[in-house]
């Protein structure tokens, strides 16, 4: 068997627990997937991944005046179609997220 190190990482219990069911789902223990992503880095000579923002984010600082106003005319269509979430539900949302 070759050495071994030993690995402390901080995870967010939510993150790690989807994690380790889709790994354990493919039969790949944790240890063999950190392992996997360890040599890709190597082999990669970095994060062997492409790393940036989703598309479908909006930064106001950098839109144009038409872009912010379609931005805004399809917040209110979403008021009067009713496919919105009261302010309080949102919060308690996103603070049940944050506990898990």
């Amino acid at each position: 068997m070759a050495k071994t190190a030993n690995l402390y990482a901080r995870i967010e219990p939510n993150i790690k627990e989807q994690a380790e069911n889709i790994l354990s789902a493919l039969g790949i223990p944790v240890s063999n997937a950190i392992n996997m992503f360890y040599k890709q880095i190597i082999l990669q000579n970095g994060i062997p991944f492409e790393l940036k923002l989703p598309q479908n984010t909006k930064d106001i600082s950098i839109m144009t005046k038409d872009e912010l106003n379609a931005e805004l005319e399809k917040g209110y269509n979403n008021i009067l179609e009713g496919k919105i979430q009261p302010f309080e539900e949102a919060i308690a949302d996103i603070r049940k997220e944050i506990k898990s």
